[in-house]
């Protein structure tokens, strides 16, 4: 698989697609009035280990356990911090005769290392608003890690197997050893921890937005392939962190609006003037409490000419805005939670015709038709709504973004605490079951969508 390319180093392709693909008419400039997104409560407790039971303590030779203890004294390079992982302890049991204590030492600085390089330090209480998804739990089993280590003799290879892939952590981790003060040094870490909470390797196509870059980027083949300037979510109405699956892009889309919106004003504009309200591009049924209402496609419709198919509880997309002059902006914080995309057309024309397998010209006829189309992706794949305030700065350094939502502060104050608990501890007795009650998990509704 191809290595993802830097996001700031590389530049990106310029798709050549022909002129009918931008027949569509102008958007006029107005205001967009849209709904705040759904906002869910922050994972606050740390996800219990995997408790193994009933196992023989791995055997730890010296040259192993002495690997081990050399990889924690050095693994400030990594971001972490050695007290973390008994340092001392390792050291006076392999100095010691007692094999059953040696065991016990290294595995468990082995698997709470192990868990920190792979799933990151912090806890989730530091984390705010992080929903994404994290696969290398199921790929990367601690246990079976470090049978392998300890059977080839490749502690330390297997522990820096476990950094992010991309070459925008490498440069991160590169950077921190020419951090000049503590706080760009703090800076760089709280960077190098949000990868670890991602998958370790982002795929090899995909969708990712930095919220404070303000940038969306189409990475194919491990490429960057279009970059397109973004507007998300202002400050009281944040956009979240999560990764859900783009299954497909929609041209001309309708908007059913929420009932807040309903109720702030169109409801009102329905009752009282319905002939204005059809101008808009407004058709409803039903009235009073019962009203639903859906713009149709055209010039003043809040999604604009495309929206990014890819469901998630938190009513979060990628769609195009008929207010472009926020693009104009350097700072590109005006949304209620969305991302708006600029030069959609470009963008979903991109989509259509790599990923959803049609020719320009059927993406161009879609799109003059004016009615609601949907291309299917053939593959359907990851868009990391991400959040660095710590990126390459295409010169071989990095560079320090403005931390628009004030996260980074929380992670910096869990440095002085202890970390998240490892994810896997081997133990001779089963642990006693403590019954659960299920909660009922939330689904989005195109009642309940919010804004796009």
């Amino acid at each position: 698989m191809a290595k993802n390319a830097s996001f700031s180093a590389r530049p990106a392709a310029v798709l050549l697609l022909p002129l009918t693909l931008f027949a569509a008419p102008a958007f006029a400039q107005t205001e967009v009035k849209e709904d705040s997104v759904i906002l869910q409560p922050d994972k606050v407790r740390d996800d219990a280990p995997v408790v193994a039971v009933r196992i023989d303590m791995p055997s730890w030779s010296e040259d192993n356990a002495t690997a081990l203890l050399s990889f924690i004294e050095k693994v400030g390079d990594e971001g972490l911090f050695a007290r973390d992982y008994n340092p001392d302890g390792l050291a006076a049991a392999i100095l010691g005769d007692d094999q059953a204590a040696l065991d016990k030492a290294a595995t468990d600085s082995f698997l709470l290392l192990a868990t920190h390089l792979r799933d990151g330090r912090t806890p989730n209480a530091a984390r705010k608003q992080w929903f994404m998804t994290d696969s290398d739990g199921d790929s990367e089993p601690l246990l079976s890690l470090l049978t392998a280590a300890l059977g080839a003799g490749t502690v330390s290879e297997t522990l820096a197997s476990l950094d992010p892939v991309h070459p925008d952590f490498a440069a991160l981790k590169a950077s921190l050893k020419t951090a000049k003060t503590p706080a760009e040094a703090n800076a760089i870490r709280v960077n190098m921890e949000r990868w670890r909470w991602m998958p370790r390797s982002l795929g090899d196509r995909y969708v990712v937005s930095n919220v404070p870059e303000y940038v969306t980027r189409v990475v194919h083949g491990g490429t960057t392939i279009a970059t397109h300037k973004a507007v998300v979510g202002k400050n009281s109405t944040p956009t979240p962190q999560l990764n859900p699956m783009a299954t497909g892009i929609i041209v001309n889309p309708t908007w059913t609006l929420p009932r807040s919106i309903i109720n702030e004003g169109i409801g009102a504009t329905i009752a009282r003037n319905p002939a204005s309200a059809r101008a808009q591009g407004y058709t409803w049924t039903g009235s009073g409490k019962t009203l639903s209402v859906v713009q149709q496609p055209g010039a003043n419709n809040a999604l604009g000419v495309m929206k990014m198919e890819m469901l998630n509880e938190h009513a979060i997309y990628l769609h195009d805005t008929p207010s472009k002059g926020a693009f104009n902006a350097a700072a590109r914080a005006f949304s209620h939670g969305c991302i708006r995309t600029e030069r959609a057309l470009h963008f979903s024309g991109l989509m259509a015709v790599m990923f959803a397998g049609k020719s320009p010209e059927e993406f161009g006829e879609a799109i003059a038709s004016g009615k609601t189309t949907r291309f299917g992706f053939d593959q359907p794949f990851p868009v990391y709504v991400a959040y660095w305030t710590m990126v390459p700065d295409g010169k071989g350094g990095v560079k320090k973004l403005a931390d628009i939502y004030g996260r980074d502060a929380p992670v910096v104050a869990s440095f002085a605490k202890p970390g998240r608990p490892t994810a896997t501890v081997i133990a001779p007795e089963p642990p006693p079951v403590v019954p659960t009650v299920p909660t009922a998990a939330r689904v989005t509704t195109p009642a309940t969508s919010g804004i796009y």
